[in-house]
């Protein structure tokens, strides 16, 4: 297990302190994945690590998804059309990282291909449950393997506090139970999860937009810190409320 004391007395004298993409470099991490309920920041915090790491940067493409806003509004009528055009645009995008980028040796992203079957067995029943997982079953082989993942683990009242901080038109009424839900379905898939090393980060006792000092801290445990297995990391309590 690993928690901030972990770090060198001293943070600036760590290896790689001052230059996380060459401690990224030392780690083989060229594959990173953010991971995280509705509202965690996963998608906060992989462009600011991407900008530290000078990575490319992939985000899923839920803008694109045209059944999105009418999920919302009817989960039941739009659970499998809203799926299945999230499982295709994953999938391309993860075939599209098997292609070198010369620009970038590192890449970050704020999802894990994985995570879709997550909102297919919350959403999907029946037939439809059986269909997605067939057509997930073909797609899965060709998704790339992370090297780490980050899964950013809050609490439902601070997730439902975020959505309603950035005010997106179509998550105005989310429902609480369902945040609810998805946060104890994503805690017991990571819990179990195995795939590749795993930190899991008290997100709900962090902010790293706007203290520097915990977003830097973050990005050390990230780039700096040797994960094996599953390792946790809590924010020291040190600041001030």
């Amino acid at each position: 297990m690993s928690s901030s004391d972990d770090a060198a007395p001293d943070d600036d004298a760590a290896p790689g302190a001052d230059d996380p993409r060459q401690a990224a470099r030392e780690r083989d991490l060229s594959y990173i994945v953010i991971e995280g309920v509705i509202g965690a920041g996963k998608t906060t915090l992989a462009r600011l690590l991407a900008e530290r790491l000078s990575a490319r940067l992939v985000t899923e493409e839920f803008e694109d998804n045209p059944f999105l806003e009418r999920f919302y509004e009817d989960r039941a009528r739009w659970a499998f059309q809203t799926q299945l055009a999230f499982l295709a645009s994953r999938f391309r995008q993860q075939k599209d990282l098997q292609t070198r980028d010369l620009f970038h040796e590192i890449v970050v992203s704020d999802y894990s291909f994985e995570k879709d079957r997550i909102f297919a067995h919350q959403n999907l029943d029946g037939d439809e449950l059986s269909l997605y997982e067939s057509l997930f079953a073909l797609m899965e082989p060709f998704a790339p393997t992370p090297d780490l993942v980050v899964y950013l683990q809050s609490s439902p009242e601070r997730l439902m506090q975020n959505i309603a901080q950035r005010g997106r038109s179509y998550e105005e009424d989310m429902d609480p139970e369902y945040i609810e839900a998805l946060h104890e379905a994503y805690n017991y898939f990571f819990f179990r999860y195995t795939k590749s090393p795993l930190l899991i980060v008290n997100a709900a006792e962090i902010d790293f937009v706007e203290h520097e000092d915990e977003l830097r801290e973050l990005v050390h445990q990230i780039t700096t810190v040797e994960h094996h297995g599953t390792t946790y990391f809590t924010p020291p309590l040190s600041r001030a409320v």
